[in-house]
């Protein structure tokens, strides 16, 4: 079935987000000098920006540790911040006010591969041309002396190119290495998975997990995350080649070299990831990186009842298709979307599929699935193979949460996920979604169907204290119907301080005993994270 006629029930008349630039006819900056802290520039009134398709306007652009700043000749300035250049009470010159002679700054060396995207973006309208950066760094009608000049002038020619420079220099503050032939990257772990994969975009890859937007590398390793392409790409441990973690002592520990395998000692990289803070602290993260898929198709299918989507599900992964990505949503979800996004989805419980490979290959895939859902009572099955509309399809399902506050814009979310061995995941999601249609509470389900993992959002009012018990009450129940199907009590949320009592019946005595004392070897003092994970009763 063509997907367009079905498409227009997925739009929805959102308006689109603009960024605002603030403008200002700006004093010449005192010190435009290469920092690792972004230059303060002074203000004297307000201003426009001319057209800027008439004005070509020449930034100076000083590089360090992927920092910048940007100064304007003639025109008004484009101020990225107007923090201080540095704290007076720690010593270091230059702060708003400051008299001190010299602001020196620091210096780093520019990433060579920053220099590449800028002539990607500029052309040829930048230059390393040492007068021409001393110009744009010497200061101006000022007593100040500023040591360091700006690596790189560029003069882009319209807002997009700005923006374009701007991340890039942004993305290799966090980007500390990529390996394009090798297929990695090392990154801090303060950069978000999204911000990530833009970045990777031009070089034909990505990183391959997608947990729920605004998630950063470093939280995603603490909770051993995962997300819905785990079906095919497997989770966080799968994809993490090594750490550099600080330990409780303060020693800065590498976990394994960049080899893609080893069998070289203990496995520290898989014993931090997942650890959830309580060994050490991740200050560097080395990624497996793969190729953008050449082709993808995105299917969604309706069924009946859940039981029939979730055997679809099963039935599709023993079909022995590489499918990308397989979620459920039951109908309270759909519904949720619907009155957030103002859509008109069936309200009945759906699957959402991605298929990748060649062209050839995702529509061969997308057919065998289409008759495997035929065969179980699924109907409305629809496809998309246009970029914007696959992205539309699956924004509707990385705003699930979200949407689900339209219904009851008041409450709180108690979310929870288990993951059982997938031959259990549809008696798991029948019992628990006969359980949760009981209640009283609101409560949707949502489901990585493919490897056996589902989420259930539970709305409550947090003023209302039996409201609060019927929601932990209905994730005791699921935690404890998963353990007796040999499954988890989370398959990617991690333990925190919430399911720490459920660990003992999930793993037994004999385990906690056991990372309690890589616990107490790593951190004696327990000042990483106490109290989370490890339970306090557990000794030896």
């Amino acid at each position: 079935m063509a997907f367009s006629s079905f498409f227009s029930r997925l739009r929805s008349c959102s308006k689109p987000i603009c960024r605002n630039l603030r403008t200002s006819n700006f004093q010449r900056p005192h010190i435009p000098s290469s920092l690792t802290e972004p230059v303060t520039c002074s203000r004297k009134g307000q201003g426009t920006i001319p057209s800027w398709v008439a004005s070509l306007i020449p930034l100076a652009l000083a590089v360090s540790a992927g920092s910048l700043a940007l100064q304007s000749q003639n025109y008004p300035s484009l101020c990225l911040n107007d923090a201080p250049l540095s704290d007076p009470k720690s010593g270091k010159n230059g702060g708003k006010g400051s008299t001190d002679y010299v602001v020196k700054g620091s210096l780093r060396k520019v990433p060579p591969e920053l220099i590449e995207e800028l002539k990607g973006i500029c052309q040829d309208n930048m230059t390393m041309d040492e007068d021409e950066r001393y110009v744009h760094g010497k200061p101006q009608n000022s007593f100040h002396k500023a040591v360091n000049i700006p690596d790189v002038v560029v003069y882009p020619r319209s807002e997009e190119e700005v923006s374009k420079i701007v991340k890039s220099c942004n993305m290799h503050k966090r980007v500390k290495a990529l390996h394009v032939e090798d297929m990695d990257v090392v990154v801090e772990p303060g950069i978000g998975w999204m911000e990530l994969n833009e970045y990777l975009e031009s070089y034909g890859l990505f990183f391959p997990l997608d947990p729920g937007p605004g998630a950063t590398i470093g939280g995603m390793c603490a909770t051993r995350c995962s997300g819905s392409l785990a079906v095919r790409y497997g989770t966080m441990r799968d994809n993490v080649i090594n750490l550099k973690v600080v330990l409780a002592d303060g020693e800065v520990m590498k976990t394994a070299s960049r080899a893609r395998k080893s069998a070289a000692g203990y496995d520290l990289t898989r014993l931090l990831i997942g650890s959830e803070g309580t060994l050490g602290v991740i200050t560097e993260v080395t990624l497996r990186l793969q190729k953008l898929p050449q082709s993808s198709v995105v299917a969604m299918c309706n069924f009946p009842t859940i039981k029939d989507a979730a055997d679809v599900a099963i039935a599709t992964m023993h079909s022995g298709i590489q499918v990308s990505r397989v979620e459920l949503l039951d109908e309270v979800q759909i519904r949720a979307i619907n009155l957030a996004n103002d859509k008109k989805l069936p309200e009945i419980p759906t699957l959402m599929f991605e298929f990748v490979g060649t062209e050839a290959y995702a529509r061969e895939q997308t057919q065998i699935v289409q008759k495997i859902a035929s065969e179980h009572y699924g109907s409305d099955f629809v496809f998309a193979e246009d970029s914007e509309e696959k992205k539309e399809l699956w924004k509707i399902r990385k705003e699930a949460l979200w949407a689900c506050f339209a219904m009851k814009p008041k409450f709180e979310a108690m979310i929870t996920d288990v993951c059982v061995p997938l031959s259990h995941l549809a008696e798991l999601i029948s019992r628990s979604k006969q359980e949760l249609d009981a209640s009283p509470l609101t409560c949707t389900v949502i489901a990585h169907a493919g490897d056996g993992n589902f989420h259930v959002v539970v709305l409550f009012d947090p003023t209302k204290e039996e409201q609060r018990r019927e929601a932990e009450r209905l994730n005791h129940f699921m935690v404890h119907t998963a353990l007796s199907m040999e499954g988890t009590c989370t398959g990617e949320h991690g333990v925190g301080t919430g399911k720490i009592k459920y660990l003992e019946k999930e793993l037994g005595i004999e385990n906690l005993r056991t990372m309690k004392r890589i616990k107490d070897a790593l951190d004696p003092n327990n000042i990483m994270n106490p109290g989370k994970l490890i339970s306090p009763h557990i000794c030896f």
